[in-house]
């Protein structure tokens, strides 16, 4: 049988459909959004309750069509008991009374093998279906009632089934079906009545429940996190995780692992920035000294003191040297590059710009009749690159100048070779030379601002700033390989890159 509480929860569509049916609107019949959490589970939960209660719903009105039809053969029984007991001599006024009380037109009962008419009355019309309540599965019982209670038409059937307590072998009568559809009805409607209240009740309940265990909590995490980014330097504002459900007091938990490390990262980033602008000042004042100082010296190297004169070389590149780092420094400090403006060029003609200058700037020196730096270039002709020149122009004349110096540092002649192609992966461009290869202490702190050099007496400002030039074009700039036979970087940029790409 089925139970009033499961069965009306699937129905109780009257009140709840029409909530969600005004979520067209946005909002259901209680006001709230259909997108929050809570109004999402009362929508799946009424969609799989519905569910549920339909599946039990055709197996209840079947077994209620069985249990009516075998209510009728029992009291059509009940009244050829009567007949037979008067040795088959019966009024027909008591008759047909005794037919109307069993609710059927006439009676059969099979008694030691004979088949026997016991009670009849005219039928209206003639039997549509013969039913034996003696077989049959429970899904024909299902089709039988889903199709009874579609069928709105009276029709006349026969029902066969077993006698009870004993009473024959086989009975058999012939009924309307108007009757047993409206019963039916009543049946359904009757516990349709009864069950929505339990079902509302259990809805409303299990909304408050999810609403208590699992909206509060997350509306907690969210206003925490609204809170925080108010002031993120606060460490007041940082979550105290105290969910008592696992999930949700992991996610607490990261998010108080978060809000410390950023806190604190935000600390470092404030007190770097106001030391960022103390050495600013710094190098400011400093600069303006060293200035003053650099002037004396310029006219300590026309002194006729022979000490005098040697050490006023030396003294006067220690002072150009700090002015150039103060310079650097604040250069570094203000600048913010701008996005790369992209054109289409030849990528030849750019090498030759870049070579011409630094060899004009080369030492001019000497050996055996041969120039120390010689610069040689390997590129395909026609070789066109989409990317900004004079950024690009700055970045392969940084690394031309330090290949350059490195060789002159050591008096023997070497080459600089700039070569530059286009592969699948895009376009690459390689800087190589024959120098002595790069100290240990660059090679750690490559492209890192202010960590030393590739030459004594640098920065490492050149390729800090040629690196961030080529991530702004999307590329990569690497040092491919240094050692005592040399030095090779690559840099590899995106082909025919677009300006939105390049920037992302």
């Amino acid at each position: 049988m089925i139970t009033p509480y499961l069965f009306g929860q699937g129905f109780d569509r009257s009140g709840i459909m029409r909530r969600a049916t005004a979520g067209a609107r946005g909002r259901n019949g209680w006001g709230m959004p259909l997108n929050t959490l809570s109004g999402r589970f009362l929508i799946v939960t009424t969609v799989f309750v519905v569910m549920a209660e339909v599946l039990i719903l055709l197996p209840g009105l079947a077994n209620f069509r069985v249990d009516w039809l075998e209510t009728r053969l029992e009291r059509a029984q009940i009244a050829s008991l009567a007949l037979l007991a008067t040795d088959s001599m019966i009024e027909p006024d008591l008759e047909a009374e005794l037919l109307e009380n069993a609710g059927v037109f006439n009676v059969v009962l099979r008694r030691n093998a004979v088949r026997q008419l016991i009670l009849s009355s005219p039928i209206p019309q003639a039997v549509a279906v013969t039913y034996d309540l003696r077989e049959g599965s429970e899904l024909d019982r299902i089709r039988e009632a889903l199709a009874q209670m579609v069928d709105a038409q009276n029709h006349v059937i026969r029902v066969i089934g077993n006698p009870v307590k004993q009473g024959g072998e086989v009975i058999e009568v012939t009924l309307e079906t108007l009757p047993m559809r409206e019963a039916m009805f009543e049946y359904g409607l009757r516990l349709l009545a009864l069950s929505a209240a339990f079902s509302t009740f259990t809805a409303l309940l299990l909304f408050l429940a999810v609403r208590r265990v699992m909206v509060t909590p997350i509306k907690r995490v969210v206003a925490h996190m609204a809170a925080y980014a108010a002031a993120p330097e606060d460490a007041r504002r940082i979550i105290e995780p105290t969910a008592r459900v696992r999930e949700l007091r992991e996610a607490e938990d990261a998010l108080a692992s978060m809000q410390t490390q950023l806190t604190a990262a935000l600390k470092q980033k404030e007190r770097l920035a106001q030391l960022g602008q103390a050495v600013a000042k710094v190098s400011h004042d400093l600069r303006n000294i060293l200035t003053t100082a650099q002037l004396f010296a310029d006219r300590m190297e026309s002194s006729q003191d022979p000490a005098v004169a040697r050490a006023a070389p030396k003294l006067v590149n220690s002072i150009s040297r700090a002015v150039n780092l103060c310079e650097t420094t604040l250069t570094y400090g203000r600048a913010e590059e701008p996005a790369p403006t992209l054109s289409r060029f030849e990528l030849g003609n750019l090498l030759e710009d870049v070579v011409e200058g630094e060899t004009l700037s080369a030492d001019q020196t000497l050996k055996d009749g041969v120039a120390l730096v010689d610069f040689v270039t390997d590129i395909a002709g026609g070789l066109e690159i989409r990317a900004d020149r004079e950024q690009l122009y700055r970045v392969l004349s940084n690394l031309a100048r330090n290949a350059r110096q490195a060789i002159e540092a050591t008096k023997q002649q070497g080459t600089i070779e700039i070569g530059a192609g286009r592969s699948a992966q895009g376009i690459w461009i390689r800087v190589q030379d024959t120098g002595p290869g790069l100290p240990p202490r660059a090679q750690e702190h490559l492209f890192q601002p202010f960590t030393g050099g590739a030459r004594k007496g640098g920065t490492g400002l050149g390729l800090a700033i040629s690196a961030e030039l080529i991530r702004g074009h999307g590329g990569q700039l690497e040092l491919v390989r240094t050692d005592s036979e040399g030095t090779e970087f690559m840099i590899r940029l995106p082909d025919d890159l677009e300006i939105g790409e390049a920037r992302g």
